[in-house]
């Protein structure tokens, strides 16, 4: 099971069911460098979506699951934007 499996498996109570399909269905685990987590994401509308909306919640499973300090970074499916960032 991947962490994000786990993220999921953790915030899935807290979130309606409708909600939680619509907007964690289509995203899928990409990597987990040990300090962030990468989540592919189908449309920069989803990333921005879960960004604004589920982040507290995700740092709440990431604490819950022993990785605090983990951050979490949406990637749209088919960008470049995973070799170009430098944060």
């Amino acid at each position: 099971m991947t962490i994000w499996e786990s993220v999921l498996d953790v915030i899935r109570p807290e979130i309606a069911d409708e909600d939680f399909r619509r907007w964690f269905s289509p995203t899928s685990y990409a990597s987990d460098s040990g300090d962030r987590i990468s989540i592919w994401v189908p449309s920069e509308a989803v990333s921005r979506h879960i960004s604004f909306q589920y982040q507290d919640i995700i740092d709440r499973a990431l604490e819950a699951l022993g990785r605090p300090d983990t951050e979490v970074r949406f990637i749209v499916a088919g960008t470049e934007e995973d070799e170009e960032e430098t944060e």
